[in-house]
């Protein structure tokens, strides 16, 4: 069986390292970016920092700071409207998954023409999408390297996967420095984002020997370092070592694709405006518990991975530890402990399963689920 292996050409990552970035930004020879971000980065100072170093490379830029938590489509379609009027020849998304999302779509728009719904799926559009340079502020989506871009459609309260190889950014970056100001609750529920990406990876029916060596890895280093992270965000070690550990699961994941954890989170997401990586933090053990059946094995690599001694274990005490390790240290990093504490509500279970199984993230999950499972997991994790 074949397998094409997706990764921006360019990445460039450690402490410090935006100047570099900068440097190779100018070597493209672009000359007017769209710098989309959210308002927090904007009110900060972040996205005139990322413009005043363009300009000293005598690049220019415009800010559009309407990149929302869990993106839409109008926010896209502002953005693009920006892009066209100020004749920008390329795109910088500076932050976290809302705004390399919400870019990747104005990004695909620009040259592949009509609204970002109908790039709904996988590998819908036909050209290249207008040059993007992902400058990553958090430590958990991997949207500034991977091919996926999730936009919400405000109309019918879902979360739209679309599954390109045209969104795949030109290059992506991540210093750490970037990262230290993230709060406690956006390093927690980032860092378990990461986690999800590398634990769905390994179990996928897609994974690769290439992909489970990234998940793997990913898997160790969040386990000895989000902790460290969250207790103490200056942790400039700890917070390099995530920075490794969600470009390893994204590496994982967009190769390897997801599983049953993001169908679902994605619902949640769509339909109540909840954090992603929260969402996914919750669904994790009870998705692994349904999918125990089939990937005992697998999940006792992910135990192994996370500390435990699984010498002498069947594959299904470790499959037990492993959901044990997950819930241990979503605890720990003050992660609600049910959907229920995220204002979910039971008799919108039918429909959120409905969605959920439209999902294409869903496609490589290790076991397959009706309706009435789908419900069940959602249930159980009340």
């Amino acid at each position: 069986m074949s397998s094409t292996f997706f990764i921006p050409a360019v990445n460039i990552m450690g402490l410090g390292c935006l100047d570099e970035a900068m440097t190779a930004i100018r070597n493209y020879g672009f000359r007017k970016a769209l710098i989309v971000t959210d308002a927090g980065l904007a009110k900060a100072g972040v996205a005139t920092k990322v413009a005043e170093l363009l300009a000293l490379q005598d690049v220019d830029s415009v800010i559009f700071d309407g990149a929302k938590p869990n993106p839409s489509i109008a926010n896209v379609e502002l953005g693009l409207g920006l892009l066209k009027e100020s004749q920008c020849d390329f795109v910088v998304s500076l932050g976290g998954g809302s705004p390399h999302d919400c870019a990747k779509g104005i990004a695909l728009c620009a040259t592949n023409g009509g609204q970002i719904r109908d790039y709904e799926g996988v590998d819908r559009s036909s050209k290249p999408q207008l040059p993007l340079i992902a400058i990553n502020t958090t430590a958990g989506t991997a949207s500034e390297m991977t091919r996926f871009c999730i936009i919400t459609d405000e109309t019918r309260h879902v979360k739209m996967a679309i599954v390109d190889r045209n969104v795949t950014p030109l290059m992506s970056v991540n210093d750490p420095a970037l990262m230290v100001a993230m709060p406690k609750g956006l390093t927690a529920a980032t860092g378990m984002d990461a986690l999800t990406h590398a634990i769905e990876a390994y179990v996928s029916t897609a994974a690769t020997p290439i992909t489970d060596a990234c998940a793997l890895k990913a898997i160790t280093l969040i386990s000895n370092n989000l902790r460290l992270a969250v207790r103490d965000g200056t942790d400039l070690a700890a917070r390099e070592n995530m920075a490794y550990a969600q470009f390893l699961a994204g590496m994982a994941f967009n190769n390897a694709s997801l599983g049953f954890v993001h169908a679902m989170a994605h619902q949640l997401g769509g339909f109540y405006d909840l954090p992603h990586g929260v969402c996914n933090a919750v669904l994790l053990p009870h998705v692994q518990s349904f999918n125990a059946s089939v990937c005992a094995a697998r999940l006792t690599d992910v135990a192994h991975a996370m500390g435990a001694d699984t010498r002498g274990f069947s594959p299904e005490e470790g499959a037990r530890n492993a959901i044990a390790a997950i819930r241990s240290l979503a605890q720990d990093v003050d992660i609600p402990a049910g959907l229920r504490d995220l204002g979910v509500r039971l008799n919108d279970v039918p429909v959120l399963a409905a969605n959920a199984l439209k999902d294409a993230c869903g496609l490589t999950n290790p076991r397959a689920a009706d309706q009435r499972q789908i419900e069940e997991i959602f249930r159980s994790a009340f």
